[in-house]
């Protein structure tokens, strides 16, 4: 082969190898731009949240029947009920503030709620199990006036952003509440509902109050917290905590089999009293046996 043939056949495979390249070139860049970008995996920190919504929110709400609007008090807290959807939390607000929650029984409901001092615009909000909201009930608007308030100036109120609070059976279930007004110390008694004794805790400023228990069973409990402060001027609240896990039937008396000797009186004393006769005839019985066997002996001797 020539000089100028090998030239020309070595720029036809310099020619073939760059067109090559070219096209694998171009052909990695396009998969490339077809491949989709990857997921970023998640931070520290940061969480993930998937919701599921399995029915619509309650289209039926509460009605507070008691008290009627105009209503005047002197004293706190007061009854507030009505009627509600059955197995519902109802909430009661008192000027936009949750001042208490109850279970909705047998299409009503009934709880004690502290009232501000001046005007209360009371309403109630139903909630399910996936705690969405139903309609808003009519407002109740009521007047308070605390002569305890007038006399110290300081009106103590105990309010909380939870309704109702769930927790695993054996955990503690904490919650929190926000004291204002009053003055300092403070005493809480809180009845955690499950037959526990009243826990007692005091705190020497105003603001937020923390509690927690630990329930045994499951169940669902009704929590009662009454804070007093020094100049014997108290606040209420009452709530809902739900103690989830599974439910132990209530316990049953085993009856304990006792081996016992029974005495019975009647045949024993029945018995007691033949038994001087039956001893007194055999007697009788013995004796003339005997002697009709001497007298037939005798008869014997003379006849020989």
């Amino acid at each position: 082969m020539t000089l100028d043939k090998k030239g020309s056949f070595l720029l036809f495979l310099a020619a073939m190898t760059l067109a090559m390249v070219t096209s694998a070139v171009f052909i990695t860049s396009s998969a490339h731009a077809l491949t989709p970008l990857p997921t970023p995996d998640p931070k520290p920190g940061s969480f993930g949240v998937e919701a599921t919504k399995v029915k619509e929110p309650p289209k039926v709400g509460a009605s507070i029947a008691v008290p009627g609007s105009g209503a005047s008090f002197s004293s706190s807290p007061i009854t507030v009920s009505g009627t509600c959807p059955n197995d519902l939390l109802v909430q009661i607000y008192n000027n936009n503030v949750m001042v208490g929650s109850v279970l909705c029984t047998n299409g009503s409901f009934s709880i004690q709620v502290g009232l501000f001092a001046g005007t209360n615009e009371l309403s109630a909000v139903v909630y399910d199990e996936l705690d969405q909201a139903g309609p808003v009930s009519n407002i109740a608007t009521v007047t308070y006036t605390d002569t305890r308030f007038t006399a110290f100036g300081q009106l103590l109120t105990l309010t909380s952003n939870y309704g109702r609070r769930s927790t695993p059976t054996g955990t503690q279930l904490t919650w929190p509440m926000q004291l204002s007004g009053g003055t300092g110390p403070y005493a809480f008694s809180i009845d955690w509902g499950d037959g526990s004794k009243a826990e007692l805790k005091s705190q020497s400023l105003a603001g937020l109050v923390s509690l927690a228990h630990a329930y045994k069973k499951a169940g669902i409990y009704t929590v009662n917290v009454t804070a007093t402060d020094t100049n014997n001027v108290t606040a209420f609240l009452q709530v809902i905590a739900v103690s989830s896990g599974k439910v132990e039937p209530e316990p049953t008396e085993k009856k304990v089999a006792v081996d016992r000797t029974t005495i019975l009186w009647v045949p024993a004393a029945i018995a007691l009293a033949l038994l001087v006769p039956a001893f007194w005839l055999g007697r009788r019985s013995q004796v003339i046996s005997i002697r009709k066997k001497m007298l037939k002996e005798r008869d014997n001797y003379v006849q020989k």
